[in-house]
């Protein structure tokens, strides 16, 4: 009950009518973002790969309360955006099982090769790894039944191509699941009604929420509703 009523009252944040007022020289935005509307927020800096230790997180059963609630079962397919140490991922692999895959992704080259490494060592057999960009996830289409965002979505530099082009990234019933932190970006979080907004405004719908303050703050499920926006038709949502 109250899951639904947190849903039920959230209030929209103001949207902007296009992208007009904001960065009208282009700033210095990656050439393939260009086609949609910056963000009226600012961007967290990737200070660290870790949210936490991994022995405290795991104190608190962080992981596995996470993937309970997300529904994470074996046979899955999960991609887990914004690896980084591979908290997730290496977590992720045994719940999936040998029937199930995960593709670990970071934009960072330097990371992904320390994720290997230990995936390496570790022997996850069923788990691959996946070199983004700041607006592209890379992820293969109609190919997730979850994809994660841990801790990271302040970090993403141009939220509005990036998660319209994460969406045909999902198979059929697929849901994007984020963690982070109801406080500003600048203290590395996300504020819950703009998360919601920025997501609303490329076609996805907010399904649940929980709080999990273990975890470091909330967490939100989301799902395609809809058609897909086109990009110049992407309302910009305005930062609280």
């Amino acid at each position: 009950m109250r899951r639904a009523v947190l849903i039920a009252a959230l209030v929209a944040l103001p949207l902007l009518g296009g992208c007009d007022s904001l960065w009208e020289d282009g700033g210095d935005r990656i050439d393939t973002a260009r086609d949609f509307p910056p963000a009226d927020r600012p961007v967290a800096p990737i200070t660290s790969t870790k949210w936490s230790t991994e022995e405290a997180r795991d104190r608190v059963n962080e992981a596995e309360d996470v993937m309970d609630s997300a529904d994470v079962r074996p046979g899955m397919t999960v991609a887990d955006i914004g690896a980084g140490d591979g908290y997730y991922t290496v977590r992720l692999a045994p719940r999936v099982g040998a029937s199930g895959r995960v593709l670990a992704q970071d934009i960072i080259p330097e990371v992904i090769d320390r994720l290997a490494d230990r995936v390496t060592r570790e022997r996850l057999d069923n788990v691959s790894l996946k070199l983004g960009a700041v607006d592209d996830p890379r992820l293969p289409s109609n190919s997730f039944d979850r994809v994660f965002m841990v801790h990271m979505y302040h970090e993403i530099e141009e939220p509005y191509a990036f998660l319209w082009r994460l969406r045909p990234a999902l198979r059929a019933g697929g849901q994007v699941i984020v963690v982070d932190g109801d406080r500003p970006i600048a203290e590395h979080g996300t504020p819950f009604r703009l998360l919601v907004c920025e997501f609303e405004a490329v076609g996805y719908k907010l399904v649940s929420y929980d709080d999990k303050q273990h975890a470091g703050g909330y967490l939100a499920r989301f799902v395609p509703d809809g058609q897909r926006p086109e990009p110049d038709d992407i309302k910009v949502c305005k930062n609280p």
